[in-house]
């Protein structure tokens, strides 16, 4: 049975606790995503990084707040919470945008997609295949979403305003399908 995923809207989730997390503040500079993404992974163990996976899927989160949240505006800020170890990421990234208004919406669209992957109702999945809004340019489409919800196995959350993302990665030493720490 295929496992549908959705994003969950609570201000009162621990996944927003920010609580041990240390905290890095960066200016909405789009040229400098993959920059600052950089930093924050430098904390992690090099057991978790992955080869550039986990910078990928965090750098993913702060384009989203610099691109969607401030609107590339210099003058605003992305605050990042980060903790690693070698079992987990934990990472909050909050913008001073008004808030992923679509959110609902998005996860509406992402239940029929997943919906049509289950069924292998390809016809119908041509209309799933990227979520666009009157704000969206042509390299949006939500796959950065979508691949939030697969990568981040402990949890994706958005406080209710939806300008902050609180999201969770468990590291289970696993390695073709064997459990090593047994």
């Amino acid at each position: 049975m295929f496992e549908h995923k959705e994003i969950i809207i609570d201000d009162n989730n621990k996944l927003l606790n920010r609580e041990g997390l240390f905290l890095k503040e960066f200016q909405s500079d789009f040229r400098q995503v993959r920059f600052f993404s950089m930093v924050i992974v430098q904390k992690a163990p090099p057991e978790i990084k992955e080869i550039n996976l986990l910078e990928q899927q965090i750098s993913e989160l702060i384009k989203n707040a610099v691109k969607h949240g401030n609107n590339k505006d210099i003058n605003k800020k992305v605050r990042i919470w980060a903790a690693f170890d070698t079992s987990f990421a934990h990472v909050i990234v909050e913008d001073e945008g008004e808030g992923f208004k679509q959110l609902e919406d998005w996860n509406e669209f992402n239940k029929k997609r997943s919906e049509c992957f289950e069924n292998q109702d390809f016809d119908a999945m041509e209309k799933y295949f990227a979520y666009r809004t009157d704000k969206s340019d042509e390299n949006d489409g939500g796959n950065a979403l979508f691949a939030t919800l697969e990568y981040w196995d402990g949890g994706v959350v958005f406080n209710n305003k939806k300008n902050c993302i609180a999201v969770y990665k468990n590291f289970e030493k696993k390695k073709h399908g064997i459990d090593l720490n047994k």
